[in-house]
């Protein structure tokens, strides 16, 4: 999401492209080309650029949020994937599957800062700026793994018991992410305490989640069924369930205007939700 526009940018992996849409009159603006298997897409939202994972390129493509056009690209590794971005020292992480390690990048130069070897193989990422440090999911052996922006290296892995931490999102500034695990199950893990807090089942193995703080919700794509639960963070339980469609694994959320989008594979549609 580009909050302030109100647009989504779609990584489209079997088309190999960037969609832009209209988040607010739900319409398409533009398609992207040149994003060979696009997987992570992330905005920095005060920069507005949007990088775009090109993973079986081995690029990140930089879309600047002002006239939807690619403004440049960079190579990344050999199959980069989950990014993460750090505001302050406009740092760029890229979570690479290829050869399991976290690659620096800077935003002005483009250019590498470092790598990190990773325990196994990376999945989403996030930043959390009171903690200043990057959290990535790591799916063997199933944890969080802690890494500094500035040292670029493993602050401390917190062990997670579910199989497959899959994705992740923060509640900023409160020391908890959320990680929902291919074991069927979102677990809510004490990042100052290094340990989890609370576990919940869900109806299948989740994908895309994000954390609403003004509802207090997270919500997790489960492509199969084609389902999205919704999970209350303070009783920690499951409060609603909606219908979507089968393999709608993949969420947006728009935080300021409070709009949940799920993408539809077989329709190839989007379904917009408001007060979720």
């Amino acid at each position: 999401m580009h909050l302030s526009s109100g647009k989504v940018y779609v990584a489209h992996t079997g088309v190999d492209s960037v969609e832009v849409l209209d988040g607010v009159s739900l319409r398409p603006i533009v398609t992207i080309p040149g994003c060979s298997e696009a997987s992570g897409i992330l905005c920095a939202q005060e920069e507005g650029v949007v990088f775009a994972a090109a993973r079986w390129a081995g690029k990140i493509l930089v879309i600047g949020t002002e006239g939807d056009r690619k403004a440049t690209e960079f190579s990344a590794g050999s199959k980069p994937n989950g990014l993460g971005w750090d505001p302050s020292r406009r740092r760029l992480l890229v979570a690479d599957i290829g050869d399991n390690r976290a690659r620096f990048f800077d935003h002005g130069s483009a250019e590498s800062m470092g790598s990190l070897e990773l325990r196994g193989r990376p999945r989403w990422c996030s930043y959390d700026c009171k903690l200043d440090a990057f959290f990535v999911n790591i799916r063997n052996p199933p944890g969080v793994s802690v890494v500094s922006p500035e040292s670029m290296s493993e602050l401390s892995f917190i062990p997670v018991s579910v199989p497959g931490p899959h994705g992740l999102d923060l509640a900023e500034g409160t020391g908890t992410a959320y990680v929902a695990c291919d074991g069927k199950r979102l677990v809510s893990v004490d990042l100052r305490k290094a340990q989890e807090s609370a576990q919940v089942e869900l109806a299948g193995e989740p994908d895309a989640i994000w954390h609403n703080p003004l509802k207090d919700r997270v919500y997790c794509a489960i492509g199969n069924p084609g389902v999205i639960e919704v999970i209350d963070t303070q009783s920690f339980g499951v409060v609603q369930r909606v219908t979507t469609e089968e393999g709608a694994h993949t969420l947006a959320f728009d935080r300021k205007r409070q709009r949940l989008y799920s993408f539809w594979p077989k329709t190839q549609s989007v379904a917009a939700y408001a007060e979720c």
